[in-house]
């Protein structure tokens, strides 16, 4: 009570009135935006009073939290007076850091936007305008891009003549289309410039065109923007359209044409609706939560042209990019790919606000309009992960370590969708340089089925490189001809793209090798080990998981390779398990795990247990390690203190939980991982001599490039120290 009011709170008073800039220092401010509206304009139900509209306004409000981690007050204000709105909106300048008005009717919103933007210090944003003219705009960029045309040669048409059909048109002038190449049409028909009484905001967009009504305009037209009324346009109109015409039906609940009835009417047709059960939903959510995030995080006075330019043209680019696998899932497809039915993200896409908000942060600084400039762009994006939840601060510090020194990696199942829609991300994202095994014309195909940019890249047919077999197959030879293999023998394997992979990276022509999605575990790994084998010291390799948890990462050994490791074998696990931790820049605090706690209980797992902690803490005296104990006991600190004082994991929250025989480990992470919605990582495969990774069978886009990562680092770390 004394700190968060008085006398306490007196103190940031003082610090705010000598400087009014420390308001984002020691308030909420700076995150802080008001959803207002005078309920004018609502929806499609038009002026239903501020009450009324009070519903949109808090779901508004959900919007921005849960996609942007902003907080909301909605402020519902019962005044159609411009003039008065202006000045109460004005008025609530210190409490916010931005305003989104929403839902008030035109033309009086244009004025107070207008206005506001002109006397406000705070971004202001009409999202009804701008949101669906941003949305749109990547759209038709998209969509222009998908049939070959120009947006300076298109010629379009607009249905509509209220606040988004206008903020809309101006926007797509923005991009490129020539104004002389618009028609736009309202209630009484074209606006031409022979029609009187047209007001001054829709005049400026007056064809000199001699059009009769929308069907005429429509005639030979590249693009039709419709944000009126539905079923307004037939399927003749959309036939007399130009070659491969666009057509964004926008009007909601019901489009201006049918889905259906236009994609019935020509084979050529690119559509768009405000619906979610079509393709193409220009939905706002995809733009004004990271549009504010962006303004916000760089204290931005405005929200300008450049801002709004910045946010069409990302998301226009993400939709290039190949689509997350949780995306996938979540809307029931398994081949999302840009084209026609894909031309902007989905809602639901993780990816949208570390892609929207810094390019909007961005512009903001380039522009002149921000009143702090971001320095560490890295730092910035996990920051933004972890405003909606998406704690993946461990992944991200590796990926952003990795993209420094990007390295070669070989993909061995290069013919799978999955492993080159990865490579295309660790490509992309300048994490690694992809080296793709497979059937070459096999590849070729997906990655032109999957619309994917790979072309570039290496991409190796084992079966066609000779004598590459035959050198290859020598190294196999040298390495096991005592081992009951002939060199015939050998330089046959080589056609088994795990065989030729794990030489590639043996001899230096690759830095890592992925692989394992489409075979078990044991035959993918032992190609690896028979010809790469562990690194000086270690006996036998293991497999380790991160286990990503609200409680934090934790680690998990060993998982995937030994089955059931005998005493000296499960220290030799803790010990490369404890350098695997450090890997990723964290000190290892290892429990390691049985059914007994601290010889509770007799059997040969507590005694391996007991055993293989006992040497661990004799050989590694400054190493956190306790055992053997049972798991909640390991994970719960006050149960500790109560009966077992000694621990010590009392004050040492462990970070690595050691499992006596695979079964219980593997057992372990896989509940977490379904019943506890932790996110595990792996396997990271411990202690080879070279960065090897089996990917565990059906791993996804993300567990992939996460492995890549991992292999990439791993990589470094061995030049670094001329390993």
């Amino acid at each position: 009570m004394a700190l968060a009011y008085s006398p306490g709170v007196a103190e940031p008073c003082k610090e705010i009135a000598a400087d009014k800039e420390n308001v984002y220092k020691y308030t909420a401010k700076g995150n802080l935006v008001a959803v207002i509206s005078n309920g004018t304009a609502v929806l499609g139900l038009g002026d239903i009073g501020p009450e009324a509209s009070k519903p949109v306004m808090e779901g508004k409000g959900v919007l921005f939290k849960k996609f942007a981690g902003i907080d909301v007050f909605d402020i519902e204000i019962d005044e159609k007076d411009p003039e008065k709105l202006i000045q109460i909106i004005r008025s609530l300048e210190p409490t916010f850091g931005g305003v989104n008005l929403e839902d008030i009717k035109a033309p009086e919103c244009f004025l107070i936007e207008e206005r506001l933007k002109r006397e406000m210090n705070i971004p202001v944003m009409h999202d009804d305008q701008h949101g669906t003219a941003i949305i749109s705009g990547a759209a038709l960029l998209n969509a222009l891009e998908v049939v070959g045309k120009k947006i300076e040669e298109i010629k379009l048409v607009v249905s509509g003549a209220g606040a988004s059909a206008v903020s809309c048109t101006r926007f797509y002038i923005s991009l490129g289309v020539r104004p002389e190449n618009i028609v736009m049409c309202d209630r009484e028909g074209p606006i031409t410039v022979d029609r009187p009484n047209v007001d001054e905001i829709r005049a400026v967009f007056a064809t000199k065109r001699a059009i009769k009504d929308l069907a005429d305009a429509l005639v030979g037209a590249d693009v039709f923007l419709g944000l009126s009324a539905g079923n307004i346009v037939s399927a003749e109109m959309i036939q007399s359209m130009a070659e491969n015409p666009i057509v964004f039906a926008l009007a909601n609940p019901d489009p201006e044409i049918a889905y259906e009835t236009a994609i019935a009417s020509r084979p050529d047709v690119i559509m768009a609706t405000g619906r979610s059960d079509h393709p193409n939903q220009v939905n706002n959510v995809l733009g004004f939560p990271y549009i504010f995030r962006g303004a916000l995080d760089v204290r931005a006075t405005a929200i300008n042209e450049a801002m709004k330019l910045a946010a069409a043209h990302a998301i226009a680019k993400l939709a290039k990019a190949p689509v997350p696998e949780i995306v996938n899932r979540a809307y029931g497809s398994s081949k999302m790919v840009f084209g026609p039915e894909y031309l902007i993200p989905k809602p639901l896409d993780p990816r949208l606000i570390t892609t929207i908000a810094p390019a909007v942060a961005k512009a903001a600084i380039a522009s002149g309009v921000a009143k702090i400039e971001i320095k560490d762009w890295d730092k910035y994006e996990l920051e933004l992960q972890e405003r909606i939840g998406i704690d993946q601060k461990l992944m991200s510090r590796v990926i952003t370590k990795a993209k420094r020194n990007p390295k070669r990696i070989v993909f061995a199942e290069a013919d799978n969708v999955n492993i080159l829609k990865a490579a295309q991300v660790v490509r992309d994202e300048k994490i690694a340089t992809p080296i793709l095994l497979g059937n070459k014309e096999r590849i070729l195909h997906l990655i032109a089925e999957h619309q994917l940019d790979l072309l570039d890249e290496a991409i190796i047919d084992p079966f066609m490189e000779d004598a590459k077999r035959e050198a290859y197959g020598h190294v196999l030879f040298e390495k096991r001809h005592r081992k009951g293999l002939t060199l015939q023998d050998s330089i046959r394997l080589m056609r088994d793209r795990n065989y030729f992979g794990a030489v590639m990276v043996e001899l230096g022509e690759a830095d890592g090798f992925i692989s394992g999605l489409t075979k078990d575990y044991p035959k993918t790994i032992i190609p690896s080990l028979q010809i790469i084998g562990p690194r000086e010291g270690v006996k036998k390799v293991s497999g380790m998981y991160i286990v990503n948890t609200d409680r934090g990462p934790y680690f998990f050994a060993d998982t995937t390779v030994n089955v059931d490791p005998t005493k000296e074998e499960l220290l030799e696990i803790i010990e490369i398990a404890a350098q695997g931790v450090r890997f990723f820049d964290l000190e290892p605090k290892i429990a390691v795990l049985s059914y007994s706690n601290f010889g509770s209980a007799k059997g040969a797992i507590p005694e391996k247990t007991a055993w293989a902690t006992a040497a661990a803490k004799a050989k590694y005296p400054d190493l956190i390690i306790e055992g053997e104990m049972q798991a909640n006991v390991a994970l719960n600190e006050k149960l500790q203190k109560e009966l077992y004082g000694f621990s010590k994991l009392i004050d040492n929250k462990p970070n690595t939980l050691i499992f006596p025989d695979l079964a219980s480990g593997n057992i372990a992470y896989k509940l977490l991982a379904e019943m506890g919605h932790a996110e595990a990582v792996g396997p990271v495969l411990l202690g080879m001599k070279k960065p090897v990774h089996i990917l565990q069978l059906g791993s996804s886009i993300r567990d992939i490039v996460n492995m890549v990562a991992i292999a990439v680092v791993d990589a470094q770390f061995n030049e670094e120290h001329n390993l």
